[in-house]
């Protein structure tokens, strides 16, 4: 499958340094910064700096260090913010793909949400 990936979407700028975000992490193959419009106390989106379009995209083409080094970062940033399970009260990671998931930029990312119980997964 081709996946058509947008160099001008919004993650794509912010890694090319053209819109600033508020950085919890970075790493040679991932940055993580708070989300504008936070749906948890804490809420940070993680994103490879390469240029995946969805987790799809990511599976099939990153390459093996890559793969790790982000799911690294997930782990790390969970950690940082006081939400893991070794030490904190846990947490949930979101990837949305495509239009069904709503997922509104064309860039992978996880949502890493926690800091109070979170409630079921999808609701109606």
């Amino acid at each position: 499958m081709a996946w058509s990936y947008d160099d001008d979407n919004v993650f794509a700028r912010i890694l090319r340094g053209e819109i600033p975000n508020d950085t919890v992490l970075e790493t040679e193959h991932a940055l993580a910064f708070r989300d504008l419009s936070p749906q948890a106390p804490e809420h940070v989106l993680v994103i490879p700096k390469g240029p995946y379009v969805d987790a799809a995209h990511f599976g099939a083409e990153a390459p093996d260090a890559e793969l790790a080094g982000f799911a690294r970062a997930v782990a790390e940033v969970a950690r940082a913010l006081g939400v893991s399970t070794d030490g904190g009260g846990g947490f949930r990671t979101i990837a949305n793909a495509g239009g069904h998931a709503h997922q509104e930029v064309p860039h992978y990312h996880v949502h890493v949400l926690g800091g109070r119980p979170l409630g079921p997964l999808l609701a109606g």
